[in-house]
């Protein structure tokens, strides 16, 4: 009852869905939802999940990049809220070329024993990527990320045009999931690949399905009603330290000392673009309230000689 009283209500307030407005609904949910996560399955084959989350905090500096380049953000470089933004984009652009062209020693940990052994890692042991590997994976990761940050800015344009939020999201989750059965049509032709089985492969199918997309989802939308998208991604590194912790455990992941410098310059890229977009919203509610207290004072003084 509640749901299809939802659903009807949606259906009466949402605009007509026009052609050209499922044409663009269909390429966004091509662009940010079917690419960006398919590139990133394939890149986690040749990198490690450590790596996957030191890049993730590139995503809002992108995001802001290309906010600029289709005129939704501006810089002003002569102002101090300017320079951090530059800053930011300029110390994200040395993490990414830090942590794939970069690998320096890696670090012999104290757990030589992981809980779960992939089929890969039984093939070959705790096996080191080759350097030109590497930088495929890390190139894949960032174009991910530019993928899914086009979808959020592109978002922004197609919910003028069609501003039901809901019905947004899920005609865009629709036409991804038949985009990506295609997808694997296409590219994966054997048939013991689309069987399921009482094993890892099922748990995290079902982890995705029932707490990334579900609980998690809900998780960042209620903290973003509450404490605002800024608060959000500045918790961001938590997913870099909480994914190498079990990434060590559970697989037994190997660390270079590249990624580890490379991702704490992602960081601290992803803090300066943040502290810029602070200062700047603060500096423009300062300004606001200056114009409308002296539009105050000045209506007092008018009535003042009007008296």
């Amino acid at each position: 009852m509640h749901w299809n009283f939802l659903f009807s209500g949606c259906r009466r307030t949402a605009p007509p869905l026009s052609f050209p407005i499922f044409i663009r609904i269909f390429l966004l949910s091509l662009c940010g939802i079917t690419t960006s996560l398919d590139i990133f399955g394939v890149a986690l084959t040749y990198t490690t999940a450590s790596l996957a989350a030191a890049t993730s905090n590139s995503l809002p500096v992108i995001t802001f990049f290309l906010a600029v380049l289709f005129r939704m953000e501006k810089v002003k470089l002569r102002t101090s809220p300017g320079i951090m933004k530059v800053s930011g984009v300029a110390l994200c652009l040395a993490g990414a070329a830090t942590i794939a062209l970069y690998r320096g020693p890696f670090f012999k940990l104290l757990l030589h024993h992981h809980l779960i052994k992939s089929h890969h890692q039984q093939l070959e042991g705790h096996a080191i990527p080759s350097t030109q590997t590497w930088i495929k994976g890390v190139l894949l990761m960032l174009l991910s990320n530019i993928t899914w940050a086009l979808w959020l800015v592109l978002q922004g344009r197609v919910l003028k045009s069609y501003p039901s939020k809901f019905l947004l999201i899920a005609l865009q989750c629709f036409l991804s999931t038949i985009q990506s059965f295609l997808v694997a049509v296409a590219f994966v032709r054997d048939p013991d690949e689309w069987k399921l089985g009482w094993d890892v492969k099922l748990l995290s199918i079902a982890y995705c399905g029932i707490v990334v997309s579900g609980i998690a989802f809900y998780l960042q939308s209620w903290v973003i009603e509450k404490k605002g998208p800024v608060y959000l991604a500045m918790t961001t590194p938590l997913i870099l330290i909480f994914t190498t912790a079990a990434s060590t455990l559970l697989f037994g992941e190997i660390i270079s000392l590249g990624s580890v410098v490379g991702a704490l310059l992602l960081v601290g890229g992803l803090y300066y673009v943040l502290w810029g977009k602070t200062k700047e919203e603060e500096r423009e509610k300062a300004i606001c309230a200056a114009i409308i207290d002296a539009e105050k004072a000045n209506g007092g003084s008018k009535e003042d000689t009007t008296t």
